[in-house]
């Protein structure tokens, strides 16, 4: 079958040729899949086949794949104007920064507007050391904040780090993995699966939480100078393996870095706009109040868009020099996040759907946790969901030969999920961010195929 006249092979030809090398290189599949058309929670191969997606296009596809809504609000904004910059004055832009700030708390009410994650981590970077006067940055270990030069310095995975000079004044502290790392109990994490470690905690206690908050306090005495630019943090960790910390580390990592000068930054890039389900942004589940707020991907439903929110304050000291940015604020940009905003919230109730769908598919994993040997954790929260893989249930590399067939086997029933060799825990995982839209029947269908993929993994 062809599509437009242009056979796969011929496609797979201009991949090779025409192509950078590097999108090979991430491509999916020894036999991948040609994607040629989506609806809401579903994807369409060359082929007619269709597929449940649950990876969202990287996370990415917030309300599902040409939502009506916001297809048409795309189309009435194209009949009006496609594009002028911020300096001057256009509706689109406003109106969508009123909406915006409306779903945040007081006083993270001042928008800049780019167009990816990585540009709006770099961009607060900047802010963070404009408005401080201090340099130094902390992040966790396996963060994952951009690809740009700068990011990548921020960014702690070495699949992602070119032998080339990044950002200086960046350190990254443990990460507080309550699974993998050092220490970690069964009540740590805000989430409905815990892990399968065992502590003896009292009530309201953590001591997983006050050994990472003893490693940050390291950090500090032994890394960074004596005032600090900032502190960056995925509310759950997305690219390294969907980590979530142990409950009120981001209360006390805050009041240090504060104590030293710094301000605080969530990065919201995959956690934002209602994905953990109980909360609209995932730091409000830490019950803390970021100085910097990044979100990227879910904000325009795949339309190369986002944003960095402060405070008056803080975007007050950005502003003393100029800092232009040619599509940040884009008319066409501004009428699919609005729609975005209202199709997610007003309308189609979807932050509830991410908590009750996600709750449910997140307990029916956990049953092929305790079926299945090489699973040895399901974490996550509302539809950011995380699924890792070892050997035998002992906390060792799961080798690719071992976890790849069960991916294989879930691709051949149709489902698209995201899968990773997580280098820095010498583990595999697989991510499930699907589009909010997804329902408990369409589950009904993806987890028994999951069920096969583990038990046959060996067979592929």
């Amino acid at each position: 079958m062809s599509i437009q006249g242009m056979s796969k092979e011929h496609i797979m030809e201009i991949r090779s040729k025409n192509i950078n090398p590097m999108t090979s290189k991430i491509t999916y599949y020894k036999k991948p899949v040609f994607i040629h058309q989506g609806h809401m929670q579903w994807l369409w191969d060359m082929d007619g086949r269709r597929y449940l997606d649950l990876f969202a296009g990287v996370a990415t596809v917030a309300v599902g794949h040409c939502h009506p809504k916001v297809t048409a609000a795309v189309e009435k904004q194209l009949k009006k104007l496609w594009h002028t910059t911020n300096i001057y004055v256009n509706a689109p832009l406003h109106e969508y920064c009123e909406k915006l700030a409306s779903h945040l708390p007081d006083p993270l009410k001042v928008i800049y507007l780019t167009n990816s994650g990585s540009e709006a981590n770099d961009l607060a970077m900047l802010m963070a050391r404009i408005h401080t006067g201090n340099y130094d940055i902390i992040t966790f270990r396996g963060s994952y904040h951009g690809g740009s030069q700068q990011t990548m310095g921020l960014t702690s995975q070495s699949s992602y780090k070119y032998p080339i000079a990044t950002s200086s004044g960046c350190t990254h502290t443990m990460c507080p993995d309550v699974f993998r790392g050092p220490w970690g109990g069964s009540h740590c994490r805000d989430s409905p699966v815990q892990t399968i470690r065992q502590c003896s905690c009292a009530q309201g206690q953590c001591m997983a939480n006050e050994q990472y908050i003893g490693q940050l306090k390291e950090t500090f005495a032994a890394s960074v100078p004596s005032r600090v630019a900032g502190f960056f943090g995925e509310p759950i960790q997305g690219m390294g393996g969907a980590v979530q910390y142990p409950k009120n580390y981001f209360k006390e990592a805050y009041k240090l870095v504060r104590e030293k000068g710094g301000v605080c930054i969530a990065d919201e890039v995959q956690t934002g706009f209602g994905r953990t389900g109980t909360h609209f942004w995932g730091f409000q589940g830490y019950g803390i109040l970021p100085d910097i707020v990044t979100m990227a991907k879910g904000i325009g439903n795949g339309f190369p868009m986002a944003a960095v929110v402060t405070t008056p304050e803080i975007a007050a000291s950005f502003a003393k020099a100029y800092h232009f940015n040619t599509f940040g604020g884009n008319s066409v940009a501004c009428a699919v996040g609005s729609a975005v905003l209202d199709v997610r919230i007003k309308e189609d109730g979807l932050q509830q759907n991410c908590h009750h769908v996600g709750t449910y598919l997140m307990t029916e994993l956990a049953k092929l946790r305790d079926k299945h040997k090489i699973i040895g954790d399901v974490r996550g929260k509302g539809l950011q969901i995380g699924v890792e893989m070892v050997k035998d249930k002992v906390l060792s590399y799961a080798e690719p030969s071992s976890w790849r067939p069960t991916v294989a086997v879930v691709r051949r029933s149709h489902i698209c999920i995201h899968d990773r060799d997580i280098k820095r825990t010498h583990a595999a995982q697989e991510t499930t961010i699907t589009t909010a839209v997804v329902t408990h029947d369409k589950l009904l269908w993806g987890v028994p195929s999951a069920d096969t993929g583990y038990r046959q993994r060996g067979k592929v």
